[in-house]
């Protein structure tokens, strides 16, 4: 049986993780709301991929309303759904911005989230799924889209390190790092049968870790 104290899960990860895949699985079994990032949508993104510094700015802003927009859902009463999932915290907005953005764009881009974050729902339990360089390079290559044909491993090497800065000093909400790099939650029943049971166990700490890869090996 789920524990109703948990309401609101976030997953969240690296560009080519597999942070979607997982949040639409979970909500699948749990007949949760589901909110997923339309990356899509940005007119900016294929944009930023071909020059960075160029439309950094424009690309930030377009997500971070977006996201804003997208997360008031969960305000709203439903009587569908005893859960949601999302795909995407609004905190991780911050690890683009500081990475992308240049001193005076930040500066502009600190004061709008000052005004609108408190107006955000913050998730019961975020999972982070944890992966290295050369797992998600091979994800987002095998993925073949086409508005991630420019993303460069010197990039995903520089987001995989703020993401793992981000959420290992992420105190809002718990938080669940998961070890994802040898696993397969979405094909793999199994693996995502012990994650079920991870989330939904009586107690979490603020920050713990979760290798079901180590896990296996001591069966």
């Amino acid at each position: 049986m789920e524990d109703k104290k948990i309401k609101y899960i976030a997953v969240e990860g690296v560009i080519g993780v597999g942070k979607t895949s997982l949040a639409k699985k979970l909500a699948e079994r749990l007949n949760a709301k589901l909110i997923l990032e339309n990356f899509e949508d940005n007119p900016f993104l294929e944009k930023f991929y071909n020059d960075p510094i160029g439309y950094a700015f424009h690309t930030q802003m377009y997500f971070l309303m977006s996201r804003y927009k997208q997360l008031q859902e969960i305000k709203q009463i439903d009587m569908f759904h005893d859960y949601y999932v999302s795909d995407y915290i609004f905190e991780k907005d911050k690890i683009f911005a500081y990475l992308n953005l240049q001193d005076d764009e930040l500066k502009l881009y600190e004061k709008i989230v000052t005004l609108i974050e408190k107006m955000i729902v913050v998730p019961d339990l975020i999972i982070y799924l944890q992966s290295n360089v050369e797992r998600l390079m091979k994800n987002i290559r095998h993925r073949d889209r086409d508005i991630e044909k420019e993303i460069k491993e010197e990039y995903i090497k520089d987001l995989n390190e703020g993401y793992n800065y981000f959420f290992f000093r992420y105190k809002a909400t718990k938080v669940m790092i998961v070890n994802s790099a040898e696993i397969d939650f979405v094909n793999n029943e199994m693996d995502f049968e012990n994650l079920i049971r991870e989330i939904f166990k009586p107690e979490h700490s603020a920050i713990e870790y979760y290798n079901p890869v180590t896990i296996k090996a001591a069966k």
